[in-house]
């Protein structure tokens, strides 16, 4: 992978690990998702009418992306009522990456070196071994690892839909913003049935948090499909979750949290493989 590639997913990881800790670290959590989303949709609706439409062949990858994101985050909610966020989140990370590599040569006719298998590999390798050690600290529960799995595959599925249906577009910025206007809408629509009345205080209350996580996830998503448009789709998809390292590093220097030999040795893994992603 080129420099700038690498550099570009690299700093979408870096985004998507600080809105993920500014979502973690104020009150309700699942609110704190949903102004992130509404927010990152409605910033995506008013960049449209300035930006040329996606072509007609990508219309229905940008379907079928809505349905698979609503069924992650149904997935999400599930997995995380059954277990430990600490146990669920690395599997469902490190898993994806890995179904995503394995279909994308059958289904896209992506062909990977075996130095960016190598790199996948220890990335992979990295973000599980977080999850193992996540499990020994917490109450491992069977039912959150089928489920963070089962999302796995989910998550897997939506980065190759994203994959082909960005490169379809031929315009990639107006593809992102339209992947968040419609992930944006069923969940609003969703919270607003669930939740009635709790909503519009929550995003009043969290401007800063609407105004940081909307731009930072919009800005880390979308620069990681800009990237599938210039790399293999697997490669990317391994590389953003590096956003994993981040996450450690903002745990321990801002967070205060404590991080111990076993996540260090991971997180090296992590390093390690984003290394020999660069030289493939």
């Amino acid at each position: 992978m080129s420099g700038t590639v690498v550099l570009v997913v690299l700093f979408a990881a870096l985004m998507h690990a600080s809105w993920n800790a500014v979502v973690k670290s104020e009150g309700d959590k699942f609110l704190n998702t949903v102004v992130v989303v509404t927010s990152a949709g409605i910033i995506a609706a008013c960049c449209l009418p300035f930006l040329s439409p996606p072509a007609r062949e990508s219309w229905p990858f940008l379907a079928a992306s809505g349905v698979a994101q609503v069924i992650y985050l149904t997935l999400v909610a599930a997995a995380y009522r059954s277990g430990d966020m600490s146990q669920a989140y690395p599997i469902m990370r490190g898993t994806a990456p890995l179904i995503v590599a394995i279909a994308s040569g059958p289904l896209i006719g992506e062909v990977l070196s075996l130095q960016k298998w190598a790199g996948i590999a220890l990335i992979c390798g990295g973000v599980l071994a977080l999850a193992l050690e996540s499990r020994r600290r917490a109450t491992a529960n069977r039912a959150a690892t089928i489920f963070a799995l089962i999302n796995a595959v989910v998550i897997a599925s939506y980065t190759l839909i994203d994959g082909i249906g960005v490169r379809q577009s031929g315009a990639p910025a107006s593809y992102t913003m339209w992947v968040f206007v419609l992930n944006a809408v069923p969940l609003l629509l969703w919270t607003m049935v669930m939740r009635r009345g709790e909503l519009w205080p929550h995003f009043v209350k969290r401007t800063r948090l609407a105004t940081i996580g909307g731009v930072g996830t919009l800005g880390s998503y979308g620069l990681a499909l800009w990237a599938m448009t210039m790399a293999p789709v697997a490669a990317v998809a391994a590389l953003r979750e590096t956003s994993i390292l981040f996450a450690v590093a903002i745990s321990a220097l801002i967070l205060n949290e404590s991080v111990g030999m076993k996540r260090l040795v991971a997180v090296a893994l992590i390093a390690a493989g984003a290394a020999v992603m660069r030289l493939a």
